[in-house]
This record gives structure tokens, C-alpha cells and sequence, in this order.
């Protein structure tokens, strides 16, 4: 769950400026290639070195996926990935209320595939996931988490897809919003907590009231579903989500709601990994570069209709802000 989610604290002062960036291109790539690493993730595991320095994406082709799993994940058999399952399509409850399912769900199923294992994916409140995995309660955060500069410090990420930011209002768009600018001055946004887009409400207020216009407010909730709710209840005149979610909840309105502008902040999706989990990002890495290679990962996407999110490399700790 934009990139705090999508998620991620991205630079907020820097929307309006890629926002007018987007204007004036017309469009937003949501592919990304990052740059191709030094050091093999082989020679990590059979020194026990970590080359996970920030920005790299070491070379994990060619290597056995299963052999750079810790001792004590491939002893279990099993690797639990912490998800916030009401981020829809991505993550979210089957018709049964019980099963998690999405675009994430299987490819971290298909990543345990890859490394010998089974995933376990437990539902977790979005803004407490990244604390849990430090705590040591799960192996890993797979929740549509942005990778960010500010959450490396945290936790390390390797990145599997790449999203923007959307707006999605009432059918009609009573209030005229055009996208993350000064349309939005006066209004109440419902976003989830923790995610990238509250925390860049702050900075888009502060260019309304510099301007002698009216604050934004931030409705803030626990989940996304909630979020939803708030907007087409009347709650909130405007809603801010990943791309992928809000594409998603326009299409499940039943014509009530619609998208107002175009994607905005585009940047990589990562896997959230605990600092000390020894060799697991490259694990993880060289599982993800072994299902672009076998076309798995195309499979999947095209599965969800996500193909335009795909990326070519996975990248350990590849945040672009």
C-alpha cells in the first residue's frame, strides 16, 4: 500500500514541480531500468559479506536463488511476508474474508518458489509493518511499500515494480480537481496513514495558504478501504492513492467514481527486508531476476494488467528520492 506507501515518504515539496513536468510531457513511463551492479550476489553469500550498499543492484543473475536463503528461513521452510490486505488490487481478501490475494501475493509466492520455500502472508496494519520487521516478527514487508531514501535507513528494499500517484474524485468532478496543484486548495483528501500521499499533504496545503488560498485536510485512516469509504460517502472530496489502487477502486465504483489527472511521483515498489537478515535481499533479488528471465514475472503482471509497472532489474535499495 505511493510509492509512506505508495508508498513512501517521497520529496513533497517536489510535487507541484513534477506535476507540471507531466503537463508539459504529456505522459508518465512507469518502467524503470536502474543501473546494473559491481559485485555478484554469489561472492555475498560465500563470503557472508552483505554488498547491499545503497543504490546497488548486485549482479543476481546466474545465481542460485536457494542457496543465499539463511540457515534459519530454509530450516523453517517457510517465509512470512507481512501485507496490509485492503490495498486492492495489490493486496486484499478473497471473497472468503480469510485469504489474502493480489498482484503482490503472487509474486511473493513465486519468489518463495524460487528460494525453496512457502509464503505465509499475515495482514498487518500498513504504518506497523515496518516496525514489525524491525522487531524481528516477520521475514519481510511485501505491501506496495515505495522505496525511499528515508525507509532505507530502516530497512533495506529490493525493488520488483514501479508506480505513480493518482487522484480519483466523484463522477463529474464537482470540485474541478486537475491533479496535485492548486485545484486541491480547500478540499479534504482521504488517504491512508502512513502512505506516501498523507505525508505529502502538508507541502501541498502549504502552497495553497502561500498563496492566500484555503488549507487542504488531510483525512487520514487506517486502511484503504476506509479511505474509499470516506470519499464516496462525502466525507472527503478527493481520494490519493498508488496508481494501481486507484485505477482499481474507480473501475469496483460502479461508475461513481472517476481518476482527475494524470499519474504523478513515479518510483520503484520494494520488497522491505530487516537490515540484519544477512543474505536474504539477494535471495530475493536473484529469485526476481531468475522470473524476469524464465518471463514468470510477465505472467503474473499480465495477470493483473500491471504489465506497464514492470521493470527490467531488480535493484537492492534503489529509492530515486
Amino acid at each position: 500500500m505511493t510509492p509512506l506507501r505508495p508508498r513512501t515518504t517521497t520529496q513533497a515539496a517536489g510535487v507541484f514541480a513534477i506535476a507540471a513536468a507531466l503537463v508539459l510531457s504529456g505522459c508518465s513511463s512507469k518502467k524503470t531500468t536502474p543501473a546494473s551492479p559491481s559485485s555478484p550476489a554469489a561472492t555475498a553469500a560465500a563470503t557472508g559479506s552483505s554488498p547491499a550498499a545503497a543504490g546497488s543492484s548486485t549482479a543476481a543473475a546466474g545465481s542460485d536463488p536457494a542457496s543465499l536463503v539463511p540457515a534459519a528461513i530454509k530450516s523453517a521452510g517457510t517465509i512470512t511476508i507481512a501485507s496490509d490486505a485492503t490495498y486492492a488490487p495489490n493486496e486484499y481478501f478473497d471473497t472468503d474474508g480469510k485469504t489474502i490475494i493480489g498482484l503482490d501475493v503472487d509474486l511473493g509466492d513465486a519468489i518463495a518458489a524460487k528460494l525453496g520455500l512457502k509464503a505465509s502472508f499475515q495482514n498487518v496494519t500498513f504504518d506497523a509493518i515496518i516496525p514489525a520487521l524491525a522487531a524481528g516478527k516477520y521475514n519481510v514487508g511485501m505491501s506496495s511499500f515505495t522505496d525511499t531514501k528515508k525507509r532505507e535507513a530502516t530497512v533495506d528494499f529490493v525493488t520488483y515494480f514501479s508506480a505513480g500517484e493518482t487522484l480519483f474524485v466523484p463522477t463529474g468532478n464537482p470540485k474541478n480537481v486537475t491533479g496535485p496543484d492548486l485545484s486541491l486548495c480547500g478540499l479534504t483528501i482521504a488517504v491512508e496513514k502512513g502512505t506516501t500521499e498523507e505525508s505529502e499533504i502538508p507541502a501541498l496545503s502549504k502552497a495553497c495558504t502561500d498563496g492566500g488560498k484555503s488549507a487542504v485536510t488531510a483525512l487520514s485512516t487506517d486502511d484503504q478501504n476506509t479511505a474509499n469509504l470516506a470519499l464516496t460517502s462525502g466525507r472527503a472530496q478527493v481520494g490519493s492513492a498508488d496508481s494501481p489502487i486507484s485505477d482499481y477502486a474507480v473501475k469496483q465504483s460502479n461508475g461513481a467514481l472517476v481518476l482527475a489527472g494524470k499519474s504523478y511521483e513515479v518510483a520503484p515498489y520494494g520488497i522491505a527486508i530487516p537490515k540484519d537478515a544477512g543474505t536474504l535481499k539477494e535471495a530475493i533479488q536473484a529469485a526476481l531476476a531468475a522470473m524476469i528471465a524464465d518471463g514468470s514475472y510477465k505472467t503474473i503482471l499480465d495477470k493483473w494488467g500491471a504489465d506497464d509497472g514492470a521493470i527490467t532489474t531488480p535493484a537492492i535499495n534503489g529509492a530515486t528520492s
